[in-house]
């Protein structure tokens, strides 16, 4: 305290003096002065941490003719608090032989509060239904709804992965979120999630040339902000 006190008393001293010195030849005015801080910081946008699912889509051996492996479940978690929209993609290839026997279907379901099980089991009977019969022409499905819960649904066949490669698609693959302004299921809020289940499918057409084969399918998920005029990483 003593040593505050010598410093308190030498400031005003000096200051003392030079109000003194200054009063020699000019005026001096009585002035005061404020601040006020602000502190901006940025959001986050942030799915699954920023880090790759560490759960495979799928994995299986001995796939045969006219068989459907079910996948894994795959979540997508906002882990960030902005909201975002995601382009989400699916790309596929196989070793030997073509992609033309090859049929992949998904299943998504959009929640805040985790569905309970039969809702996961429906949602498999509902993705094992978009394989029925060999010829039928399928689409992509609408938005719906199963027990509350937001759901969207499609199927790829191998001839449109076929033909998609002889374009110059080279992945043969597809999308299954665009991102638009207007695709409201692929808008993640904060704490939403979106889960998705793939089925892969081998044709009953599928020859010799399929046997020893290996499939590879890569889901990728890219987000961005809501914004307007926003753009995607790399693009």
């Amino acid at each position: 305290m003593m040593k505050k006190a010598k410093k308190f008393l030498l400031g005003t001293a000096l200051a003392g003096t030079l109000i003194a010195t200054a009063s020699l030849g000019t005026y001096s005015w009585f002035t005061s002065e404020t601040e006020a801080q602000g502190e901006m910081v940025n959001g986050e946008l942030e799915i699954n941490n920023n880090n790759d699912v560490e759960t495979p889509i799928f994995s299986g051996e001995k796939f045969t003719p006219s068989q459907l492996q079910y996948g894994n479940w795959i979540t997508i978690k906002n882990t960030g608090d902005l909201s975002s929209h995601l382009k989400a993609t699916y790309s596929q290839s196989v070793d030997k032989a073509s992609l033309a026997e090859y049929e992949v279907g998904y299943m998504a379901m959009k929640y805040t509060t985790k569905p309970d099980q039969d809702v996961y089991e429906q949602s498999e009977i509902k993705l094992a239904n978009l394989f029925e019969g060999t010829t039928n022409e399928r689409s992509f499905s609408k938005p719906g709804i199963l027990n509350g819960v937001e759901i969207v649904s499609g199927v790829l066949t191998g001839k449109q992965a076929n033909a998609m490669m002889k374009a110059g698609n080279k992945s043969g693959g597809f999308t299954i979120g665009d991102g638009a302004q207007g695709d409201q299921f692929w808008k993640l809020s904060q704490g939403q999630y979106i889960d998705i289940m793939f089925g892969i499918k081998l044709g009953e057409g599928a020859g010799n040339e399929y046997q020893g084969a290996q499939y590879n399918g890569i889901f990728n998920v890219k987000a961005k902000q809501t914004d307007e005029g926003s753009k995607y990483e790399n693009e």
